[in-house]
């Protein structure tokens, strides 16, 4: 994952998703910034584990939504767009769940029901 050049499309994303705080044309603070970078960055130290046996080697996208509790928990995870495979689908969502628990969302990102929701591309290891 490219963090530096995913983070600004994705804190404007989540910020838009939650449907909470600020308005679409605004800047998102260094606050919701550095929440979605920690998250990104979790989610990206997660062991991605070895490529199955007999498939040649490369990296597939697959696009995520991920919904996280003001507590940090991850409600839910789906994928938005396949990789095509459907193992490494169920990997990308893996591991997200694996990275979470994470910090507190900030408040701008919270939505009345206290969740805010992230989509981004998570690139899967073949």
């Amino acid at each position: 994952m490219r963090l530096r050049s995913v983070v600004g499309w994705i804190s404007v994303g989540a910020t838009l998703l939650s449907g909470a705080g600020l308005e679409a044309r605004e800047r998102p603070s260094s606050e919701v910034t550095g929440w979605v970078s920690a998250v990104l960055a979790k989610i990206d130290m997660v062991e991605r584990g070895p490529a199955p046996a007999g498939r040649k080697r490369g990296r597939r996208t697959v696009v995520v939504r991920v919904q996280i509790a003001a507590d940090g928990f991850v409600n839910r995870v789906e994928v938005e767009r396949s990789s095509g495979v459907p193992d490494l689908d169920e990997r990308a969502r893996s591991r997200v769940r694996a990275a979470g628990p994470f910090g507190p969302p900030p408040a701008p990102l919270l939505t009345p029901a206290g969740t805010t929701e992230l989509s981004f591309p998570l690139q899967v290891q073949r």
